[in-house]
């Protein structure tokens, strides 16, 4: 027996293509939405970057006119400067007086910076001077009592303790104390075995020179 034929009509020959999805058209209105979130983004934005810029502005403008410095303290730092600077006039004048053998002017100068100025740490270079020049002209125990005092506060400056030397041997008749100043003054500028140095350079006064001279040659 034939099997039943099949009408060509109801044959499938693959798979039945599958539906097509709706197009879906955006609407006027959406559109609108969207225009109007980007235009009001880019407003914020707009906005945010002037804000910024003014406050930046007025944030350097303060910072311009923000002085830490009180007129208390300017006038303070003015006062100062002052009298710093009339006393390097005083110790410069003092040493060109002595450079030029006027001891007694020299003396002044010097005792005015020290008595005036001990507050400022370059008295004690007055103090220097005038240990120098009191060894000529005033008393040398004061003078040398002096020497001892500034050698102690300006401890390794050689002149101090080259012109310690000198009076302790001539005038205290102390050779090993003297040797010890000696030593620590060479030790920091040899310049100080030259009595030319100290005589030309130096300026010291003739009877200190005298004493160095004393104690090199040990006589």
């Amino acid at each position: 027996m034939q099997p039943p034929v099949t009408p060509a009509s109801t044959i499938s020959t693959g798979p039945s293509p599958l539906p097509r999805s709706p197009t879906i058209s955006s609407s006027p209105s959406a559109a609108t939405r969207r225009q109007l979130f980007v235009s009001a983004g880019g407003l914020l934005l707009i906005a945010a970057a002037g804000s910024n810029n003014a406050s930046s502005r007025g944030a350097a403008a303060a910072a311009a006119g923000y002085d830490p410095v009180t007129e208390a303290e300017r006038a303070a730092s003015a006062a100062v400067s002052l009298r710093v600077g009339e006393a390097v006039r005083l110790l410069d004048l003092g040493r060109d007086l002595q450079a030029r053998g006027e001891f007694p002017e020299a003396l002044a100068s010097f005792t005015a910076v020290v008595s005036g100025y001990k507050d400022l740490a370059l008295s004690e270079y007055a103090r220097v001077g005038r240990a120098l020049v009191l060894y000529e002209i005033g008393d040398r125990d004061e003078s040398i009592t002096e020497m001892e005092d500034v050698s102690v506060a300006l401890k390794g400056y050689p002149e101090i303790h080259a012109a310690l030397a000198a009076a302790l041997y001539a005038d205290k008749h102390a050779p090993l104390l003297a040797e010890n100043q000696f030593t620590i003054a060479t030790l920091l500028d040899p310049h100080y075995t030259d009595l030319a140095y100290v005589r030309d350079t130096k300026h010291w006064p003739p009877s200190l020179v005298t004493s160095l001279k004393n104690f090199i040659t040990l006589s």
